[in-house]
């Protein structure tokens, strides 16, 4: 049996993928990624084939920057990143507006490409990032059955009475006016009308008899697989397609001795992390930071592309680098500051830490939302959050009596029992699975 897994070249998006694909490994099958050559090395360190098969014009091989990428590219990461700094409904407006050519990058050519890739693998299932717009519009059109692996809250897919690119839910922290809401949700209705005419025109270049869709964003494979808790999805009130919740996919990670000796010393510490993007709000690095100091607690600091001078004093028994080993350091850590990415809080929420979440852009706001909801942690603006709030928020979280820790240690149990390779590969090798 052979798996093919397609993903964008984004380390972010390829590591809960390719950790997925470790089950078809484990029961001795061949795995094959398509993706982009920044990423190879993630790929080999998996064990995996590769074959080449660019989905974007952007790359990111662990963290971003946006000198490293096309003219194009950067430029839209400038942007992107000044949107942040004004707030939500600004961020979630500028990325409505680069959407058309972010998500949809040369499709006929691309989804011609997917579909050459599929022909020479010849493989028994497909797993796709569901974000990969131009391979899911080459199988959907040549209809080649997949399992749709949607990364992030699961608001990514977006359900009856969603636009996408419109949360359904944010924090408490954040008042958007009304007016602002609207102008935001006509936004992400006209490019979702517009995106839809551009997947039908592409579909019909693919294959004339190709019927247009209504609205490509809430298209999806024949099985969804949410990577997320099922406990934060909960009592949300949406209605969700044929899926499977994984919960997490909590990778193996190289040892690190010096990181393991780290974690050895005595105390607690909280980690810290806004991921591949987001490092670059280093003013926010730096309040989390003096709260921290504050506190007196240990940290643990993935500072990605902000360097480590603009934290302010470091005492000297904090851990520091540009990209550290996540998934070991969550096993540990008394509480986690993260921007709110998918791998951050199913990772987080998998090993029973409590988050703090300091949301900036896309499904941040409704996993945010999801975290505060069912007690897992709190979420605050990174915009206006003090020092002050940010100090008083982890202080809550570190307590061992905090009243978050049963919810915590619940889904952690259930992820415990039971892996998210293990439940997709149940699901996508199951007699009746649609890909097998």
């Amino acid at each position: 049996m052979t798996l093919l897994v397609i993903s964008p070249d984004y380390a972010s998006h390829l590591l809960p993928l390719a950790t997925l694909a470790t089950e078809w490994q484990r029961n001795g099958h061949d795995v094959v990624v398509a993706t982009g050559p920044a990423t190879q090395p993630i790929v080999s360190d998996f064990g995996f084939a590769r074959v080449d098969l660019p989905l974007g014009r952007g790359a990111n091989a662990g963290v971003i920057r946006s000198q490293e990428q096309q003219a194009a590219e950067a430029a839209s990461l400038e942007g992107f990143f000044a949107a942040t700094r004004r707030g939500m409904v600004e961020t979630l407006t500028y990325q409505a507006r680069e959407r058309l050519t972010d998500l949809m990058w040369m499709p006929v050519d691309r989804a011609r490409a997917t579909l050459d890739v599929v022909e020479r693998v010849a493989p028994d299932a497909i797993i796709v990032d569901h974000l990969a717009f131009s391979a899911r519009l080459a199988l959907h059109t040549a209809d080649v059955p997949y399992g749709d692996v949607v990364l992030g809250h699961p608001s990514a897919l977006p359900v009856a009475g969603e636009v996408y690119g419109f949360p359904p839910a944010w924090p408490a922290a954040f008042a958007p006016r009304e007016s602002d809401l609207r102008d935001l949700r006509a936004l992400c209705e006209e490019v979702s009308a517009r995106f839809a005419t551009q997947w039908s025109e592409a579909a019909r270049e693919l294959d004339p008899a190709a019927t247009g869709v209504a609205d490509a964003f809430a298209l999806h494979g024949d099985t969804v697989l949410y990577n997320y808790p099922d406990a934060l999805a909960a009592g949300d009130g949406r209605s969700l397609p044929p899926h499977v919740f994984l919960g997490s996919t909590r990778r193996t990670e190289r040892p690190d001795p010096q990181v393991d000796a780290w974690i050895a010393e005595a105390g607690a510490f909280v980690y810290v992390s806004f991921g591949s993007f987001l490092s670059v709000r280093g003013d926010v690095l730096a309040r989390v930071a003096a709260a921290l100091r504050r506190l007196g607690v240990r940290a643990a600091i993935a500072t990605g592309v902000t360097s480590p001078d603009e934290l302010g004093p470091l005492p000297a028994d904090w851990l520091v680098r540009d990209y550290l080993p996540q998934v070991r350091l969550l096993g540990a850590a008394s509480a986690t500051v993260t921007h709110g990415g998918n791998n951050s809080v199913t990772e987080a929420a998998g090993q029973g830490v409590p988050l703090l979440v300091l949301p900036f852009s896309t499904d941040q706001f409704a996993g945010a939302a999801a975290v505060e909801r069912v007690g897992a942690g709190r979420a605050l603006d990174p915009n206006s959050a003090s020092v002050d709030d940010l100090t008083s928020a982890v202080a809550e979280l570190v307590d061992p009596a905090w009243g978050g820790r049963v919810a915590l240690e619940n889904i952690a149990a259930a992820q415990r029992a039971r892996t998210g390779p293990e439940i997709a590969y149940a699901t996508l090798s199951a007699p009746t699975s649609p890909t097998s």
